[in-house]
């Protein structure tokens, strides 16, 4: 079995492949301060409590939290005496790297490409809903070309509380109009449906640019709530996108 961990800026995600079969996942939030014993004991524990303890014989993990990954790394060493491997823009993938300095590119970003790549008709375009919206673009010949990075809907719900002094707090769901008829459904409206409209335009400018049109996947947590209403601007929901990939990416790597 192989443990894949991606680390977020707010959570972080944990999958356990037995082969090419995602058979668990587990989430817990993505906290600096928490030590290597810690995020060992908990890896551990949930593993122990699915009887894979054993069974677990390799990990790869991807973090945009820098002083996390090193965390991880030791833990999974520590409690497990497995050495993870770190994923990078130095790592072995199925994709070129084509931006202006590599080296900028979040390790989840070449996940999610390289798993486009590889289960997806190309071009294609990954939007993957995290504390930020990323848009990842794979062309036709596998190159990572670049992408679009755009606050997410937490944030924005967020700022709207913190910088106003009368809008409440909310709890991110699809609003049944566009226009609100009270405050809760106008801010939804204009979080939600305004992020919808941002994605759909931002696609067709994509896709221009691609001269092409392209394969839409979608991940992260709120990709039902944002697409459940949408006419024809996605062609898939991946959840799991991001596992998928460190798992083809460890498989290129182990050696």
């Amino acid at each position: 079995m192989l443990l894949v961990i991606d680390i977020g800026n707010t959570n972080t995600s944990i999958g356990i492949f037995e082969k090419d079969n995602l058979v668990n996942t587990f989430s817990i939030s993505s906290d600096i301060k928490k030590t290597q014993d810690e995020y060992g004991i908990f890896l551990l524990a949930i593993l122990n409590h699915n009887n894979m303890v054993s069974k677990i014989k390799g990990a790869i993990v991807s973090s945009v939290v820098p002083q996390l990954c090193e965390v991880f790394k030791g833990a999974v060493l520590k409690y497990l005496n497995i050495e993870a491997i770190s994923l990078s823009h130095k790592s072995k993938m199925p994709i070129k790297l084509t931006l202006e300095n590599n080296k900028e590119i979040g390790a989840d970003r070449i996940a999610n490409a390289t798993a486009a790549a590889i289960k997806y008709k190309l071009p294609c375009i990954v939007i993957d809903f995290g504390t930020a919206t990323t848009f990842d673009i794979v062309d036709k010949n596998a190159n990572f070309i670049g992408g679009i990075i755009a606050p997410g809907l937490k944030i924005q719900a967020n700022s709207l509380s913190q910088f106003t002094s009368k809008l409440p707090k909310l709890k991110i769901e699809a609003p049944k109009n566009a226009i609100g008829k009270n405050t809760i459904c106008a801010m939804l409206s204009g979080i939600v449906l305004g992020h919808q409209c941002m994605i759909e335009g931002m696609i067709k400018k994509c896709e221009k640019e691609l001269n092409s049109k392209a394969t839409v996947v979608a991940t992260g947590g709120f990709s039902p709530i944002l697409f459940e209403n949408s006419e024809n601007i996605l062609n898939y929901i991946d959840k799991d996108l991001t596992l998928f990939g460190l798992k083809e990416l460890y498989y290129m790597n182990k050696d």
